[in-house]
């Protein structure tokens, strides 16, 4: 454990138990209770749920307030490419080669050579393959199986993936035009109105997050990770990602639309309505007044 963590199990008791109920998100049933808890945690202050006024205050409170069925489909890897084709807006999707309640049931000799593999119920549950014979199918087993026991809504008491089906879907391999990984450009939107995007790249041991506004300007602050030490260049027909990004969460008070930009083409990544699950401080915290301020809560 870090100094200064240790330091503050011993000047901050309050901090301490919030750490003791972030690492057993079943000990508090109660959601609203849970998340404050978590706020604390991850914010070192109590959140305001009765007159919200940051991003993430918002976000909690939206948790609590604001469910929408359709969300349980649309943060279903698997499921949501059936919506997304119901837009009929042109944009692709990452061509699905398989589908599975259980990892035995995966029959690898007809996977390529390469290949991701994906719980559809969570965030983390995946498996990037390069070369099959290299594969250790134990260590994957492990991992994909120890993700399917999990209902990822504990956590973070996102309600939309409390009853996401959980299963295992393998992915074509894909990588951008660095021809070494594939970058995500997540657009937050609000009521149908993207606002600003970040750029998530030197995945998966070296993330970086980068925020920009729509003019490609890049804003002064950090939310969970570094910003890139190699210049960032504007994508091909990034125009095109922010108006797909304006048709698919039209209707929606937040939602965050991600896109992968492939030599141009623009593929579907994931719908994400709980960025962070509202849970990681922005810094300056001045950043997360003014993103509270475009998310205008539903009565």
């Amino acid at each position: 454990m870090k100094k200064e963590k240790l330091f503050c199990l011993f000047t901050d008791p309050i901090w301490a138990l919030s750490i003791l109920i972030a690492r057993h998100p079943h000990l508090i049933k109660n959601d609203e209770t849970y998340l404050k808890w978590r706020f604390y945690h991850g914010m070192h202050k109590w959140p305001n749920l009765k007159n919200p006024q940051t991003f993430n205050e918002k976000l909690n409170w939206l948790k609590l307030h604001h469910q929408n069925p359709i969300y349980t489909q649309l943060v279903d890897k698997y499921a949501v490419k059936e919506w997304i084709e119901r837009q009929n807006i042109g944009i692709k999707l990452i061509p699905t080669l398989g589908a599975w309640d259980k990892f035995d049931d995966i029959d690898f000799d007809k996977l390529p050579n390469q290949f991701v593999l994906k719980c559809t119920h969570d965030s983390g549950g995946l498996v990037i393959c390069k070369n099959k014979k290299e594969l250790n199918k134990r260590k994957a087993k492990t991992k994909i199986e120890k993700c399917l026991k999990q209902n990822f809504f504990y956590k973070g008491r996102e309600y939309p993936y409390k009853s996401v089906k959980p299963r295992i879907i393998a992915e074509q391999y894909m990588v951008d035009e660095s021809g070494t990984e594939l970058k995500d450009y997540k657009f937050f939107c609000f009521n149908g109105e993207p606002k600003m995007f970040f750029i998530a790249s030197d995945r998966p041991f070296a993330t970086k997050f980068d925020f920009f506004d729509l003019e490609f300007h890049h804003l002064p602050f950090y939310n969970g990770h570094p910003w890139a030490t190699k210049p960032i260049n504007k994508p091909e027909h990034f125009e095109t990602m922010i108006e797909y990004a304006r048709k698919l969460s039209k209707g929606f008070p937040h939602v965050r639309i991600d896109f992968y930009n492939i030599n141009g083409d623009i593929y579907f990544g994931e719908m994400t309505f709980f960025h962070n699950s509202g849970l990681v401080s922005f810094e300056p915290q001045e950043w997360d007044y003014k993103i509270g301020e475009w998310l205008k809560l539903p009565q």
